[in-house]
């Protein structure tokens, strides 16, 4: 039997073999010609093949990574104010598009929402600061007598000092320190003036960040799209519409539903008496801005507040929070996530991590942000990559393409 050197049989057969006539005019199959054994394993070698250009274009983008993380933490504050001033800006341009639709030039549209801004915000400061201020006077007027009872060991927080011997603990504490802690006894009056300072000049820097944003924001989307290559713009453009339209729906959503929480907070603790009701739901209603995260902060602490009225008045507060968020996940949250963000609670939660690590208050405010940005570009990377392939030469006759 004679065997063909492209005969599956010849386990030594390979394509290269080829047939070479003897002086008879017989054929025979010639000796295969060598191959490296990769080769003869795999079937083909490919070689891989790295420019210049691509490294160095590597090396810049870790070099601008590692650039912005120390602009980040080196600029932290002034990032933080700037951050807050957007996500205001991207809650109010809705309503100013909306007054634009309505024949308002965009000047007088930024005017008018802006001043109705202002409006809101010093009616609600009428409404709160007063009480607040005085549920704060009274609060520090009872810490003495809250200070002496625990001392004895009694009120909601004595077991404090039966048990673990809190009070002790403190002196001890603050022997230590002698005369030193005597001398630094107005550092904390000077620290809280400077808070005070500062938050009033950051509020400032904030409403003119936003008005000059709500102003200029077209224009300068404007000069940035201008800068990208034609063939590019398209595409640069819908990504840029895609992360305005998830961005800014987080902000306003988030924005409603954690002024609803601070509502509830405050309407639950008054119903059941537990005392500076007002700050309590101020407080709720900032910390319910970080998703998922924040609800459970805010029951915690809201449940150890109503501890020191009594255990069943802790108990009505928890359950009623915890009532409340249940609702309010399975309803609010997943209407503004899934229309505005499209993200799994896997993904806010490492974003909300990850944000915290790197950058502390602000990372925690722009990690979902920025996370719903990465997505839209992910997204339309994806989708242009799924276009080409079905609008090749290979799409209409039905043959996959030819890699080699």
């Amino acid at each position: 039997m004679t065997i063909r050197p492209d005969d599956p049989r010849d386990p030594h057969a390979t394509s290269q073999a080829k047939t070479v006539a003897s002086p008879s005019g017989d054929a025979h199959p010639a000796v295969p010609v060598s191959q490296p054994l990769s080769q003869s394993c795999s079937g083909s070698e490919r070689v891989v093949t790295i420019r210049a250009r691509t490294l160095l274009a590597g090396l810049g983008i870790l070099l601008g990574v590692g650039a912005a993380l120390w602009l980040v933490l080196r600029a932290e504050k002034g990032l933080t104010i700037i951050a807050i001033a957007l996500f205001l800006a991207l809650a109010l341009n809705p309503a100013v598009e909306f007054f634009q639709r309505h024949g308002l030039r965009r000047g007088f549209a930024v005017a008018t929402v802006y001043v109705l801004a202002v409006m809101i915000f010093a009616l609600l400061a009428l409404v709160f600061i007063p009480p607040l201020v005085t549920q704060m006077t009274h609060f520090v007027s009872a810490v003495p007598g809250l200070v002496d009872e625990l001392t004895r060991g009694r009120g909601p927080l004595g077991f404090l000092e039966r048990k673990y011997h809190v009070v002790e603990e403190v002196q001890k504490a603050a022997s230590k320190q002698g005369a030193s802690g005597v001398t630094g006894a107005a550092a904390p009056v000077l620290g809280i003036a400077k808070g005070v300072a500062t938050t009033i000049s950051g509020m400032l820097i904030i409403a003119f960040l936003t008005l000059f944003m709500l102003f200029e924001g077209p224009e300068w989307r404007r000069r940035i799209t201008g800068l990208i290559p034609e063939p590019h713009r398209a595409r640069s453009e819908r990504i840029g519409a895609g992360v305005y339209k998830s961005v800014s729906g987080f902000v306003t959503g988030n924005l409603l539903a954690s002024f609803l929480a601070g509502v509830v907070a405050t309407v639950i603790l008054l119903i059941v008496g537990v005392p500076y009701a007002l700050a309590l739901g101020l407080f709720t209603a900032i910390i319910e801005f970080i998703p998922y995260v924040g609800p459970v902060v805010v029951t915690v602490l809201l449940g150890l507040v109503a501890l020191t009225v009594g255990p069943v008045s802790a108990l009505v507060v928890f359950v009623l929070m915890v009532v409340y968020h249940l609702v309010e996940g399975h309803t609010l949250r997943p209407l503004i996530y899934g229309h505005a963000l499209k993200l799994s609670p896997l993904a806010v939660l490492i974003a909300i991590i990850l944000g915290a690590e790197v950058a502390g208050i602000l990372g925690v405010l722009v990690a979902i942000p920025i996370a719903g940005s990465v997505q839209v570009i992910v997204s339309e990377v994806l989708d242009r990559r799924n276009r080409g392939r079905s609008s090749g030469p290979d799409a209409k006759s039905g043959t996959a393409p030819v890699t080699s």
